[in-house]
């Protein structure tokens, strides 16, 4: 499945680029994070994922072992289009997620909640 666009998909590359964190070196700071966010959900993955032109790529990851996907397969993809936390309960059964090879194959992801992560002037970087 193609993984939707913001409308200001140019705009908000753009602003992904200002960052300079693309392709970084892992830092202490965003591995915690990850790590926290894991403990607290009581989550088997946990990842600071940042949505590309062509891939997701994770800032930091626990519990998934790559360091980016096509963003094809990418379900913060979808997270970004959303003011609030996306929820899917069940991947298996939401027909945006159900052939996704994240859901059927390993790690056969059944759950994803993703949270906005969004510059000052709100464009949508990617998620937590």
């Amino acid at each position: 499945m193609q993984a939707p666009k913001p409308p200001n998909e140019a705009e908000r590359l753009a602003a992904l680029a200002r960052y300079e964190i693309l392709d970084a070196s892992p830092e202490e700071e965003f591995e915690e994070i990850t790590r926290l966010a894991a403990r607290m959900c009581n989550a088997p993955i946990a990842l600071i994922s940042l949505v590309d032109h062509a891939r997701q790529w994770f800032l930091s990851e626990v519990g998934l072992g790559v360091t980016e996907t096509p963003l094809s397969m990418s379900m913060c993809a979808h997270a970004i289009l959303e003011p609030d936390v996306l929820v899917i309960p069940d991947t298996r059964a939401d027909s945006r997620f159900s052939d996704n090879p994240l859901v059927t194959g390993d790690p056969h992801v059944r759950f994803y909640a993703g949270a906005l992560l969004e510059t000052d002037d709100g464009h949508a970087l990617g998620t937590l």
